[in-house]
Order: structure tokens, then sequence, then C-alpha cells
């Protein structure tokens, strides 16, 4: 896992070193409606009558006079009349043991002739109170009936599937939930990468930001140190990628000084601070952050010390922290050191330089504010400046071997301060400053090819800076901060990778020097 940092300042003090040195001054949506279909499925009648309807039974019919309901005389087919009962009468055969029997109430459609003969018999009262207590009674059965179905006591009408006409349906309305702010994010192309300004809430860094860190743990990106145009901070803030929402929580226990152009690095959910400083003072202490338990300590170190610095890296393998380059206030430097974790022990690495073809080894120059990226076993080192040039090479070391291997490549960028996040098979390469002026575009190396690519990428850029940090989360590229040599910012913005989203799922490559 590469951890990626973005130093600060080379050499005596920051304000004198770019002081001398120029280049380092949601609509609603629409769903259309299934078709209003009992839960017994779609019923075609064969006849108009209502013993071939599913609601239909003979029981029903027979015993809807001693309901006190309409009753329906249904002929036999040969027209011989059938028989009638009126309210009061019951068409129970004598005899016949009574069943208990459920109201059907038909529709009010005008019923046509048919063969069978069906039609309703309009019910008759001989007085005013027969008629009024029927009325009661059948109320309070239509009453008892919504209840045991569970249908409130107002409820709109049911048409049976008998009608042949089904009542329309309202349209169900979705809604697309707002953030708890003002500002949404604008919707993206979907193939084509796309930047915006995070629309970030809750508790903001009350400053801006440049020479800090960033650490992702899960979904909460950890933010440590840095400085405004003031002074520098030892707060930390926890900013959540999926909410994009801030926080600033409390931490205890040996809490680090204010620092800048630190590094950063997590190994099992800590977060291990190395080097850095405020001012003209640069420190060689270690620092350890438990995201878990926000509990800060410094640990015993044993072995030779790294001399002080700022600017440099970092990354994890092996159970060690691989350390390079920087700056000690007084000059450049580009050494290699290692710290073994479980032993809390420096070790100083001394790889072997690549040869040339006079037989010289060749080493990176002394640099500060590059990047590093684990990617397998090889550290992967971009750019940087002495504090006099700027540069563009692209240099491996290989861990495993302790040999370093510069890259030709036939187009190269100028970098120094800017950011290099590892994406799948690639290296995006974001901002900084190209030995004349800030930028804000981004490059791409392929880990395969060893070379650049141009890819497009679409949306509202940031403004041109450098002195920022990124993380990859899922599909997103978050960007913190940042300096434009006259002043600092406290922004984020994000990458949505849109159609490369399939990138950061290629693991599996071989890098061949």
């Amino acid at each position: 896992m590469s951890v990626i940092t973005t130093p600060s300042i080379l050499g005596a003090s920051d304000d004198e070193r770019e002081d001398s040195f120029p280049e380092m001054a949601s609509t609603p949506a629409m769903r259309t409606p299934l078709t209003d279909v009992p839960e017994h499925g779609p019923f075609t009648p064969t006849t108009p009558d209502y013993p071939n309807s599913p609601y239909f039974t003979s029981t029903a019919a027979r015993s809807s006079a001693t309901l006190g309901g309409p009753t329906y005389a249904h002929s036999s087919s040969s027209g011989g009349g059938g028989s009638q009962s009126n309210l009061g009468t019951t068409s129970r055969r004598s005899g016949s043991s009574r069943k208990p029997s459920r109201n059907s109430e038909p529709d009010n459609r005008d019923s046509s002739s048919s063969s069978s003969g069906a039609r309703r018999t309009t019910p008759s009262a001989s007085s005013n109170s027969s008629h009024s207590t029927m009325k009661d009674e059948h109320g309070h059965r239509e009453r008892k009936d919504r209840d045991r179905e569970g249908h409130p006591t107002k409820s709109p009408s049911v048409r049976h599937m008998g009608s042949g006409n089904l009542a329309p349906s309202s349209p169900r309305i979705r809604t697309t939930p707002r953030l708890p702010h003002d500002k949404d994010a604008e919707p993206a192309p979907s193939t084509i990468m796309y930047w915006s300004r995070a629309p970030v809430f809750g508790t903001c860094p009350a400053r801006t930001m440049r020479g800090h860190t960033v650490t992702l743990v899960d979904t909460t990106a950890w933010v440590f140190g840095g400085c405004d145009d003031k002074e520098t901070s030892r707060d930390i803030y926890c900013f959540d990628v999926e909410t994009m929402q801030w926080t600033h929580p409390e931490t205890v226990g040996d809490i680090p000084p204010p620092s800048r152009a630190h590094t950063a690095t997590l190994v099992d959910r800590k977060i291990y601070i190395f080097g850095g400083g405020q001012s003209s003072s640069y420190s060689d202490a270690v620092y350890i952050l438990d995201t878990t338990t926000r509990r800060w300590t410094r640990p015993d170190i044993q072995g030779e010390i790294p001399a002080p610095r700022r600017a440099h890296t970092a990354v994890y393998y092996g159970g060690k922290i691989w350390v390079f380059g920087g700056g000690n206030g007084m000059m450049a430097l580009n050494d290699v050191w290692a710290l073994n974790v479980a032993k809390m022990e420096w070790e100083r690495v001394r790889p072997r330089g690549m040869l040339d073809r006079h037989g010289r080894e060749n080493f990176p120059t002394p640099r500060g504010y590059h990047t590093a990226n684990l990617v397998g076993n090889m550290m992967i080192v971009v750019g940087g400046s002495d504090g006099k040039d700027c540069f563009a090479e692209v240099w491996l070391l290989n861990l495993d071997s302790l040999e370093w291997t510069i890259i030709e490549l036939p187009e190269s960028y100028k970098r120094l301060s800017h950011t290099s996040t590892q994406v799948g098979s690639y290296l995006f390469i974001q901002g900084g400053h190209n030995g004349a002026e800030y930028v804000n575009d981004m490059k791409f190396f392929n880990l395969v090819n060893l070379q650049y690519e141009h890819r497009q990428v679409l949306g509202k850029f940031p403004t041109p800076r450098g002195y920022h940090v990124s993380i990859l989360a899922d599909s997103r590229l978050f960007f913190f901060g940042g300096y434009n040599g006259a002043s600092a910012y406290d922004d984020v913005h994000i990458v949505d990778l849109a159609g490369a989203a399939y990138l950061p799922q290629v693991t599996s490559f071989t890098i061949e020097v």
C-alpha cells in the first residue's frame, strides 16, 4: 500500500526558500406504474354472468337475502323462471341445514340480457321501520366485513375484473435526497472523468491547508498538520468520503508539535508521522496515532536516527517504512532509511545505483517536493526539486534487490509539490509547479509500458496549486487544500473516474525495467 505525501520546502526556512526560489513561491424521477392487477391475477370472463367471476359463489347468491342484501336470481339454461327471493325470505330449501354465508356485493353496472337471464331483484320495503332496520343491519355487516378484511372505513371502490376496464392509477413519484446544505454536486457525464468541487459541510477546518498530509482509513480521510498564511497546525480533521462531512475529533496522549511537510504512513489502522517541523525547525521524531482510540504515542526508537528533515516521502513495505530524500535546512537529501515498525529501529539503506555506459553508478539527485508510490515491490519517485531546478525524472527503487533504475521517457513533465495517486495500473499526477508556474492539469503515467498517456477530463478544474494532497476512495479521487504562491486553500475537489472506474480493480500487472 502506497502512502502519498506532498512535502513542503527544502533548505533553510520555508519563507526564505519561497522568497529566493520563485518556482516554490437532481430532478424527481418518474416511474411508469405497473398495471393494477389483483393479487389473484387477471381474470377474463367467458360470459357476463357473475358465476364466472372469481368473487362469485353459489352460497353467497343463495344467502344474500338472509343477510339482508340484494339477491341474484339465476335462471337455468332452459329459460325456466328462476326462483326469486324478496327481503325477509330465504332461498334455502326446507329441511336443509343452515350454513354460514357471506355477502357478495355486485358493481353498479347495467347487466345486459343474456341466455342466462341474470337480473337483479329490487328489494321492497313493507314498512319504514323494517326498511330502516335492514339498512342498519346491512351497514353493520359492511363495517364488520371491512374490519375483517383489514380495509379502512372509507376506502376507494374497487371494480370487479368482469367490468373490463381498470381504474387508472397515479404514477409513483420518487425524489432524490438532497444533502443538508445549499450546494449539490453537478451530474457528470457517464463515460468521461469529471472534476467537481465537493459540497462539504460539518465542522470544516478553520484554516487553509498546505504542506499537510491525508491518510484514508475505511471511509474516513484523516488530515493532519500543515499551515496557513500565519501559523503551522497540529490539528486533526476527519473527512467522510461518502457523506462529505467534516469532523474535528479530539485526540489524547503525546500529541506532536505543529508540523508541516512531514510524512504520514498507515500501518494496521495506525498513522506513523515522521519528520516535518515548523518555521526554521526540522524534526526527526516519530509519532503514532491510533485511529481507533484516537491516542497519540511517541515510541522509543533504536539504532541510528536519520537527520531531521522535511519535504521527504515514505512508503510501507515488508514491515518497514521506507523514507527517501527531503531537505534538512542546509541541503537537499537523497538518502534512504527504513524503520522496522515491529522493533522500532531505524536502518540506513544503501541501494546500488544504475550503471551507465561507462560503468558508473547513477543515483537520483538530492531532492524534495517529489512523490513516492509503492507499486508491488517498487518505490516509484516522480519529480521534485533541489531548490534550484525542477525535475521531470521518474526513478524506480526495487525494495527487494535495492537497486535504482531511471525510466527513459519520450515525453516528460517537470513537477514539484504535486500529487501522485495510484489508480490501478496508472499514476494520476495532478497539479504542482512546473518550474515556471503552478498548474492544475492531470498527467497519466502508465505503469505497464512506463510511458505517459493522454486522457480527457472535463468539469470545473480547481485553480492551479501545489502542496495539496490526494487520496483514492472507490471510484473517486479527492484533493484537499493547496497553495498557489500567494494564498492557500481549504477546499475539496473530486475527480469522478466514470468510465475509467474499472481502473482501481486492475491489481495484477508487472513492471519491467
